[in-house]
């Protein structure tokens, strides 16, 4: 337990990629951690600049995708969104689904945790403070 490179805490959820690359969301330290197929460290890929609500910050990261193009996909959850981080740009991610603070509204989620995509590319996603599974049409 810590936030080192070879450290996690409080891990939620993981997603293993064609190429065996592990992802994990790592909660409590606020980032996604990709681990390459042998690695002894792994490397931030999203998030890693701490608690918050910037784009560049998570609050509480959960549920996690990788596509086939390697665009990863989270569940931030206390900031109410899904965020979408494209290869290479640890930077800052970008606002995908909610965002537009906590709420039952279209636009809005409430605690999402759960991700998934469908064969057309539309993202599901568990609100779990709504009690409901929202489904967005992603471009």
């Amino acid at each position: 337990m810590g936030d080192g490179l070879n450290q996690l805490s409080y891990s939620t959820y993981l997603f293993v990629d064609r190429d065996h690359s592990v992802y994990v969301s790592d909660y409590s330290n606020n980032r996604v951690m990709k681990w390459n197929k042998g690695a002894n460290e792994g490397i931030v890929v999203a998030g890693g600049q701490g608690g918050g609500s910037a784009l560049p910050q998570f609050n509480l990261p959960h549920a996690i995708v990788v596509d086939t193009l390697g665009t990863l996909y989270v569940a931030d959850c206390y900031n109410h969104r899904v965020m979408r981080w494209t290869p290479g740009d640890n930077k800052q991610g970008t606002v995908i689904a909610g965002g537009n603070g906590s709420g039952a509204g279209a636009n809005q989620l409430c605690v999402p945790v759960g991700l998934s995509f469908d064969q057309r590319g539309n993202l599901y996603v568990a609100d779990q403070g709504n009690d409901r599974v929202q489904r967005f049409s992603i471009e």
